[in-house]
């Protein structure tokens, strides 16, 4: 199994997008109607950014989950599609993006979800409450990468309601590369000083959240509405409203996937999510 991957990783410079074997690559197409309709610079570029990121990458199968190179490609190419225009124009080292996911090297994949222990601590009395989260996926601060095979096998369906947990777990690990991950709110990646005619870092993040926060707001108040008073649902995962750090990759997910319908949803998000993710002008 995977012997192509044994190539991949023995090239010593840019490793070739076509040791990426062309009956795995046309049967992701097919999987995936949100890559198939990338151009043919775009298909090809996105090709070589998952080439490198399978050999660099450590994949484990959990609960006796075996991992197919299908498995693994299908991952690739869904983690590396936010990649595929970040960095200033004209030159856009494949290594320089993928260097968004240097922080860790294992993907461990299970069957379906994972019931995870969780522990909150009440602020107004230190009690210590313990309670049981169901994941789909999870993306650990300079540690692995989890995700429900169940979850991520549906993508191509599951790209008309805009949900895509590879994409989302993976956004996730952009943000963490921020240098204010620890001392800002989440729900901004580290943008360029000169973010949409910014002229410093924090201008940059303010102008971010100026756009980002009242559209947090409208779709929370959206989610109450519908999940309280009988509202019309949202189009959007309503997962998004937990908080501003999860409204952000659940966005990103209809970015990446159904890009015309999130377009219509939230106009307002286009020229930030634009100028982050498409900074090379694509």
């Amino acid at each position: 199994m995977w012997s192509w991957l044994k190539a991949l990783a023995g090239a010593p410079l840019k490793r070739d997008a076509a040791l990426v074997p062309d009956d795995l690559w046309q049967a992701l197409l097919i999987s995936l109607p949100f890559i198939a309709a990338l151009n043919e610079a775009e298909r090809a570029d996105l090709r070589g950014l998952a080439a490198d990121f399978l050999a660099d990458k450590e994949f484990q199968g959990a609960g006796g989950l075996v991992i197919t190179d299908a498995m693994a490609l299908s991952i690739a190419a869904q983690a590396c599609l936010p990649l595929l225009h970040l960095g200033p124009p004209p030159a856009r080292p494949r290594a320089d993006r993928l260097a968004w996911y240097a922080d860790f090297v294992g993907i461990v994949v299970h069957p379906g979800e994972v019931v995870a222990r969780r522990e909150a601590v009440d602020d107004a009395t230190g009690v210590v409450h313990q309670y049981d989260e169901v994941l789909s996926g999870e993306a650990m601060d300079g540690g692995p990468v989890m995700l429900s095979w169940d979850e991520v096998a549906r993508a191509g369906d599951a790209m008309a309601q805009g949900t895509n947990v590879v994409i989302h777990e993976f956004v996730h690990k952009i943000v963490m590369q921020g240098p204010h991950f620890e001392h800002a709110p989440g729900g901004c990646p580290p943008l360029p000083k000169d973010f949409l005619g910014t002229d410093s870092a924090r201008a940059a993040v303010d102008a971010w959240f100026a756009v980002l926060q009242p559209a947090f707001d409208g779709f929370r108040e959206k989610v109450i509405i519908a999940e309280r008073f009988g509202g019309a649902p949202t189009w959007l995962d309503p997962y998004g409203a937990e908080s501003i750090d999860e409204f952000f990759p659940v966005a990103c997910e209809a970015y990446f996937v159904n890009r015309a319908r999130f377009e219509q949803s939230f106009p307002a998000l286009m020229p930030i999510f634009d100028g982050f993710f498409r900074q090379a002008g694509g």
